[in-house]
């Protein structure tokens, strides 16, 4: 593995690195780094997780000259989310140097971002359409632009940017270096390297390379109406410390959340149709440990960063492997283990086979959890909590009621009420989960020769999302932190 103090950075940036717990390199940072630091344009393959915004944030603030109060980088990203997340880590990054850095979104005062760009920031990351009106409005001057990023490009191309993106790009000095990071490259977003970038090197992180060799894969098969039940024995047998949760809409995530609230987990959803300030809330949450389980939909979840994710639940299987990868990746970083397990109904394995290929790695397949798995499991959670209560807390204060109990009872009795107490039994409350259909049959060269209806099927998925009902993520009084 190659170490960042090997990669030619000043010793700010690595004061700073170093602060962040980080050494090695990625592959997609120890290939990249070195070329973006000789100026060069390029394009990198990699899958979100792979260490990519270090990538191209590193490089950039390097050549940030902090005695300039010119706009000299310029990030665009598809989401407010990875704006922010983005943003977030680049400032760590450049604490030291005192490199400015400010977000530009959709839904926050635009007034507010005018003000705050008075301030004179260096690096500018943005949403597309943000980015075009600050532009439109001559808020936005970038004729000292020297390096322009564009993150999650195909996420871009899916969301419908791509002519933000060109706008904006007819906006920026034509003398300047530009790097293009996405993790598959259709023909338009090659055509946007060919149009707007100079002689590009193109550096890609292999498929063995996209998934976390850290990361435990299994599959069970599920009927639609089994799902939740398995979900619920699962949560109590592993007691996972934080669950990502993927279902495959926004309705789902609403019912999901609802229902797992109404069983005792701590748990809430993020998807589309949330306010700004809903997501930004729910993601601080989660990151602060204050719920278990967040539930997402893809786009929701692209691009999140967040550390401490033991465990990744495909609730359902997605549709192509690209996601899949996108999915585990919140859990096995920074060199710690992950689990990811993936509900596959029977018409679905075609899709599994799929994504093994992709990742050249098989899916083990998984025995259902009992609910007296769940039970032992969550009774072996409250044995490990009672031990760490002997280990680490200061317990003289209790010697006295200690004493006065034990002149009454047995110490064996006292154990087993103690284990009763802190064990959450599984709860087997009705929920109401909707049903939905499993993915269309996978048939051989389905992207190829099946393309029609998978545009269609995506057309069709994408309308059952806009018209899901919203049931909210009200917190049930039963809600527990789940172990």
């Amino acid at each position: 593995m190659t170490k960042f103090m090997d990669l030619g950075l000043s010793p700010t940036i690595l004061k700073s690195i170093d602060q962040m717990g980080f050494e090695e390199a990625t592959p997609i940072q120890a290939a990249t780094i070195p070329e973006s630091l000789k100026g060069k344009d390029l394009i990198g393959q990699a899958q979100t997780g792979t260490g990519k915004t270090a990538a191209f944030g590193i490089p950039l603030l390097e050549k940030i000259n902090t005695k300039s109060g010119s706009i000299q980088g310029l990030i665009i990203a598809p989401t407010r989310e990875l704006a922010i997340q983005v943003s977030e880590e680049l400032y760590k990054i450049g604490s030291h140097k005192r490199v400015r850095v400010l977000a530009v979104f959709g839904g926050q005062d635009i007034h507010r971002q005018i003000r705050a760009l008075k301030n004179r920031p260096h690096i500018i990351v943005g949403t597309p359409g943000r980015i075009l009106d600050h532009i439109n409005r001559r808020t936005l001057k970038l004729e000292y632009l020297q390096t322009l990023v564009l993150d999650e490009a195909d996420e871009m191309l899916n969301m419908g940017f791509i002519q933000d993106i060109e706008a904006i790009l007819s906006h920026v000095p034509k003398e300047r270096q530009t790097l293009l990071f996405s993790a598959t490259m259709p023909a338009p977003i090659k055509a946007i390297a060919e149009k707007f970038m100079n002689n590009p090197e193109m550096i890609a992180v292999k498929a063995k390379e996209m998934t976390v060799p850290l990361i435990e894969q299994f599959f069970i098969k599920a009927q639609e109406r089994e799902k939740f039940d398995l979900l619920s024995r699962l949560l109590d047998v592993q007691s996972p410390e934080l669950a990502i949760v993927f279902g495959r809409t926004k309705r789902r995530v609403d019912e999901l959340s609802r229902a797992l609230n109404i069983r005792g987990y701590s748990a809430e959803g993020i998807h589309g149709d949330l306010s700004q300030a809903k997501r930004i809330s729910v993601l601080r949450k989660f990151k602060e440990g204050k719920i278990d389980v967040l539930v997402a939909t893809d786009v929701a979840a692209r691009g999140l960063d967040i550390s401490g994710v033991t465990h990744v639940y495909n609730y359902d299987i997605p549709q192509d492997p690209e996601s899949y990868v996108h999915r585990i990746g919140r859990t096995g970083r920074a060199g710690n283990e992950g689990m990811a397990i993936t509900f596959v109904a029977p018409r679905e394995m075609g899709y599994l086979r799929e994504v093994e290929q992709t990742t050249k790695r098989r899916m083990t397949p998984m025995r259902p959890p009992t609910w007296t798995d769940a039970l032992i499991g969550q009774q072996k959670a409250a044995k490990s909590d009672l031990e760490e209560c002997i280990q680490n807390a200061d317990l003289d204060r209790y010697n006295d009621l200690a004493e006065e109990l034990l002149e009454k009872h047995s110490a064996n009795d006292l154990v087993r009420a103690a284990l009763k107490l802190l064990t959450k039994e599984p709860n087997r409350t009705p929920v109401y989960i909707s049903e939905e259909g499993a993915l269309p049959p996978k048939k051989k060269n389905y992207r190829k020769s099946d393309s029609k209806n998978h545009r269609k099927y995506q057309g069709n998925r994408r309308s059952s999302q806009s018209h899901s009902s919203r049931m909210g993520n009200r917190r049930h009084p039963s809600s527990s932190k789940s172990r």
